[in-house]
């Protein structure tokens, strides 16, 4: 965990909502200089900030909607840090806690070197991430619904279909499998969800590859030389990353990338392992998904599973092969360099 530890003669600390904003300034001595709630304006903080341009840093909790105040802060160029939420909630606990408590907790942190940052996303790929992690849950309510159908079936008996319900012809022969008005209706209403979805998913997908492009086509083009990994995959891979440099080493990568496990320990005993849940979820999936598909029809990859499989489960032979996956990905990225498979076996 990275903690800001920079001087400044004044800190500000924000406790964010999408509607207000209780800002507190302190000094270096801790001094209070400003507490007072505002509208979610910018002109608003604006007034309050612009005596302190140039002097002041200015940290939020990272929740929805701190877009705008980082925005903002770069615009009137003063120095913005997000604080890491899940390390911020355990350091807020007290007796009392209200809005005017939290902002200034947030700026004391601030000030004494204990606030823990989390990544400042950039603000020209930050909506095109946004709209592949809509994209994703789009696919999963798609996948919900098909699981319904097949659901539906078994319900009434009859025999399961063997239908790919991805292909529009597979889609329109379940429009007349039922005799019961009501409960082909009920498949009807699922059919024509997941038609509109086909539609509309393609025009989203086709629209984030052409933004990956202009975004960073180098990186793009690397992932897609590793065997499986096609357009999903390399999008979000390269979308969750943003920038691989902010990542000083493989481990710090592998750490966010949620493919390693920490011990809890304590004089000496180990209780399990803790932090599952600190890091990203999407890239957790992406490579987890990475592993399957790279050991689909790859002969190579399949014998080198076979080989982790002799000294773990299968389980974990293939989160040890996401793992180094996932630290394949960080070098490639790092050095800009195709993928290499007998190297990567060899290893």
């Amino acid at each position: 965990m990275n903690f800001y530890n920079n001087i400044h003669p004044y800190y500000c600390g924000i406790d964010l909502h999408a509607r207000s904003l209780y800002v507190c300034i302190i000094d270096q001595n801790g001094n209070t200089c400003l507490h007072q709630e505002i509208p979610a304006n910018p002109d608003q903080l604006l007034k309050l900030l612009l005596p302190y341009v140039g002097n002041i840093v200015v940290g939020v909790e990272c929740m929805h909607c701190w877009y705008w105040v980082a925005d903002f802060c770069a615009d009137i160029e003063v120095e913005f840090i997000l604080g890491h939420a899940l390390y911020m909630k355990a350091i807020h606990g007290g007796k009392a806690k209200n809005d005017r408590i939290d902002s200034f907790k947030i700026a004391n942190l601030i000030r004494g070197g204990n606030f823990p940052m989390a990544y400042v996303y950039p603000r020209k790929m930050r909506a095109t991430r946004d709209l592949l992690r809509r994209r994703t849950r789009i696919v999963q309510h798609g996948a919900n619904l098909k699981a319904h159908v097949a659901n539906t079936t078994s319900q009434y008996n009859l025999p399961p279909n063997k239908l790919n319900l991805k292909n529009q012809c597979a889609r329109n022969q379940l429009r007349a499998t039922f005799t019961n008005p009501a409960a082909q209706k009920n498949i009807d209403l699922d059919i024509n969800i997941l038609d509109y979805y086909a539609t509309v998913l393609r025009e989203v997908e086709w629209f984030i590859e052409q933004q990956a492009k202009q975004h960073n086509p180098v990186h793009l083009h690397l992932l897609k030389s590793i065997s499986g990994v096609g357009k999903i995959l390399s999008l979000t891979i390269l979308y969750e990353i943003g920038d691989i440099n902010r990542f000083v080493s493989v481990q710090k990568f592998a750490s966010y990338a949620r493919l390693v496990k920490c011990k809890a320990e304590s004089a000496g005993k180990t209780y399990g392992t803790q932090g599952n849940k600190i890091g990203n979820a999407h890239l957790k999936w992406a490579f987890s998904e990475m592993a399957v598909l790279y050991l689909r029809g790859n002969k190579n990859a399949q014998r080198y599973l076979q080989t982790l499989q002799k000294r773990m489960s299968k389980g974990k032979a293939l989160s040890a092969l996401a793992h180094k996956l996932g630290r394949c990905v960080y070098f490639m990225l790092k050095n800009e360099t195709i993928f290499d498979e007998s190297r990567f076996l060899k290893g």
